[in-house]
């Protein structure tokens, strides 16, 4: 089967801390291709600072440079909010013969049972997390890593044992890089290269993007 992996997020500004781990993740679980879906609006955030189309343009500027990346813009071709499960059953659909797997990050796994329908969700795709190495589980998501326990396995080469269902760990160097961090120091007038790529940086000053 090709392996096919998606990163969602509003991408407000898409940012080397998106970009460089899933980067490491797709070469660690050898994907033929990674989509990146921005969200119209999550339902976890109440409003981005970028449009849609900017922070769409934004995403492609990033698959240019990158080609192991591919724009989905399906979640921005339809009215807020954008439900994940929804995204992925089309995609699973299009790609019958294709496994799926959602890289997320340690802080959307915390609360990942919040999520809609999150066990639909999981009947379609693996879900592989980033985090950083000797991550320690916050005692308030207890119950909700407890509802998740029976998906959980330690081996990469598990998730070859069937086509869904199971949640992998991928530790990995973090890149301490928010974008809302990044909005704050344009505002202020500083932008910092280790944070974007340049091609980035290029459409944000020309469209005066958080500013």
């Amino acid at each position: 089967m090709n392996r096919i992996g998606i990163l969602g997020g509003t991408f407000d500004p898409i940012h080397n801390g998106h970009i460089l781990p899933a980067i490491a993740t797709a070469e660690w679980l050898t994907l033929d291709q990674l989509y990146l879906l921005p969200a119209h609006i999550s339902p976890h955030k109440n409003a981005t600072t970028a449009s849609a189309e900017q922070r769409k343009s934004m995403v492609e500027l990033v698959c240019q440079e990158f080609p192991v990346f591919q724009l989905d813009d399906r979640e921005l071709l339809k009215p807020p909010p954008s439900y994940t499960v929804e995204s992925l059953k089309e995609i699973s659909q299009e790609n019958s013969d294709s496994q799926l797997f959602f890289i997320i990050g340690m802080d959307s796994l915390n609360n990942l049972t919040t999520w809609h329908q999150w066990q639909e969700l999981l009947s379609l795709c693996h879900i592989v997390v980033n985090s950083r190495p000797k991550y320690k589980f916050d005692s308030t998501s207890t119950a909700n890593i407890e509802l998740l326990s029976a998906y959980f396995v330690d081996n990469i080469k598990q998730l070859s044992a069937t086509k869904a269902g199971k949640i992998l760990i991928h530790q990995q160097t973090e890149l301490n890089i928010s974008s809302t961090e990044i909005r704050a120091e344009i505002k202020n007038n500083i932008i910092d290269k280790d944070k974007l790529p340049q091609t980035v940086i290029d459409f944000i000053i020309d469209k005066n993007i958080y500013r």
